[in-house]
């Protein structure tokens, strides 16, 4: 039709088992357009792009109500084939890659280049062989339109989760007929330095007539990228301006219907330093065999109660090395803890040393998702402290307290703010940050003397960042517990921590407290980088 938009959805409704979560939702989108769109966890920005996109999910709980219209003809995708096949491409908030393929393959999963030959004429297509060199030039060039180096050959199920994040975006880039590509928070795992070099990519796309859709809770990635700006809360859409007339103060008083500081760091209230403190954990010549993250030579002393921060580039080792240490990874070296040493490759024996892990892989480490909110906070704490159980017959047998589990879980639903319909509610049905919550209150209700945690904010919106990071503050001051954060984000790091320890080519290239010039942390990120 002439003149009509790319993308139309009118009137658009949905609600799951009687809880709505959409209402009358009316967007446009032309090509070449870049639409931010913004809400706190829960707001239904997904949900809409669920629909948009063909979801199973949304056909399986009743469907949805409202009208598409793409290039002003009506359509309705059963599955997200159809979506793929009308031009239509989306980077999932959680990861939809197959472990046992590699990054090429999973880039042109079912449009793979073949080698036709006289047996599949004869017999059928299915026996024509994959043209490797072929898929490896696509693959190749779909990675470097992003100005990225990743190993495309490089197993999924070994990748970090950074990688895995551009070999989803490198998947749809790879595709020729890609009118309209949805992200759903590409950058929450990304480097600021990475995150720069999408955006690039994503004025790359518009200048192509390629439309964009982007979902982010970075709101300074959203001004930056953006020729408008639609804001939901609750289900309803609630602003939808021009870029220019935004701001990151307006957008998230929009998101939240108050005010919100987006500057963590202008809040810090800094802590002098205990130089009287004790060294509570030991790191000594750490080794890790993480993919993409390898810690090579690691010697670290961590202080008793305090917020050591752990920052640096993507791949130079950060990640690596709470997962060495809690066991998820081969590691060698010495950990001591309190004077003891800690066997390495046990994550055992790390639990019942009084560590905890928020890992920065929520469903693939984090979460049990087909189960309650109760099972997944209270579950570690009854298997490895005991916590949360009833004894008999002089402890022969013992019988989960439900009254002692749904008390902790509310508790922490409260102070967390936790958008769920109740404690009995499955994890898998709540939003990407508010999946990440409950990763928190599942290592807060274990009281850790030590407590690793792995990109605590990936996911989470400006109102709950705040939130979140505030609650680690509490934890660390009130339980005296020590807190080790990794985090890709370096005012993050300086809005929460006393001191930052940065990583660079495997090694720690130096240790800065947290009101250092950014340019001081810059200069080691730099120093040794491979």
């Amino acid at each position: 039709m002439a003149n009509a938009p790319l993308l139309e959805m009118r009137n658009i409704k949905k609600d799951f088992f009687g809880n709505q979560v959409l209402t009358d939702i009316n967007l446009k989108l032309e090509e070449g357009e870049v639409l931010g769109l913004c809400g706190e966890n829960g707001a239904g920005k997904s949900t809409l792009m669920k629909i948009l996109f063909g979801a199973a999910d949304i056909a399986a709980t009743g469907g949805y109500g409202g009208e598409i219209y793409l290039n002003g003809e009506k359509v309705s995708f059963s599955s997200p084939f159809d979506a793929i096949e009308a031009g239509i491409g989306m980077v999932h908030q959680e990861f939809s890659l197959i472990p046992g393929f590699d990054a090429t393959e999973n880039i042109l999963l079912n449009r793979e280049p073949k080698n036709p030959n006289l047996v599949a004429e004869i017999f059928g297509d299915r026996l024509d062989t994959l043209d490797r060199k072929a898929m490896d030039e696509k693959a190749a060039d779909a990675i470097d339109k992003m100005g990225v180096s990743i190993d495309r050959h490089m197993m999924i199920s070994t990748m970090p989760v950074g990688h895995k994040q551009f070999t989803e975006i490198a998947r749809e880039l790879s595709k020729d007929q890609l009118k309209l590509l949805i992200l759903d928070e590409p950058t929450a795992v990304l480097t600021e330095h990475e995150a720069e070099a999408l955006l690039d990519s994503i004025r790359g796309m518009a200048a192509r007539g390629i439309a964009v859709i982007f979902i982010t809770h970075r709101l300074h990635e959203i001004l930056a990228v953006c020729s408008k700006v639609a804001v939901m809360r609750d289900g309803v859409l609630v602003q939808e301006v021009p870029a220019a007339e935004a701001t990151v103060e307006k957008i998230t008083k929009w998101m939240v219907g108050r005010s919100v500081d987006d500057n963590p760091a202008a809040k810090k209230v800094s802590r002098p330093e205990n130089e009287n403190a004790r060294t509570i954990l030991k790191i000594e010549k750490l080794w890790v065999d993480m993919p993409g993250e390898t810690v090579r030579n690691v010697s670290l002393d961590v202080k008793e109660g305090e917020i050591l921060g752990i920052g640096g580039l993507a791949g130079q080792g950060k990640l690596g090395i709470p997962n060495g240490i809690m066991g998820l990874c081969e590691a060698g070296g010495r950990v001591e803890f309190d004077g003891q040493e800690i066997p390495l490759n046990n994550p055992r024996k790390c639990l019942d040393s009084s560590f905890a892990f928020v890992s920065e892989d929520r469903r693939g480490v984090g979460l049990l998702l087909d189960e309650s909110l109760e099972w997944n906070v209270a579950f570690p704490a009854m298997q490895v402290q005991n916590k949360f159980l009833k004894s008999y017959f002089g402890g022969l047998i013992k019988w989960r307290d439900e009254q002692a589990i749904r008390g902790i879980t509310e508790k922490y639903i409260d102070e967390l703010k936790i958008k769920c319909t109740s404690s009995r509610q499955n994890a898998r049905e709540l939003s990407g940050g508010n999946q990440q919550k409950v990763c928190l209150a599942k290592a807060f209700a274990l009281e850790p003397r030590v407590l690793f945690v792995s990109e605590p904010t990936r996911g989470i919106d400006v109102g709950a960042k705040a939130l979140v990071l505030d609650a680690l503050k509490q934890f660390n001051r009130e339980s005296g517990v020590t807190v080790v954060m990794i985090s890709s984000e370096l005012e993050e790091l300086r809005s929460t921590c006393d001191r930052i320890a940065i990583v660079s080519g495997g090694r720690i290239s130096g240790i800065l407290p947290a009101s250092s010039p950014v340019e001081e942390f810059g200069a080691l990120m730099l120093s040794h980088v491979v």
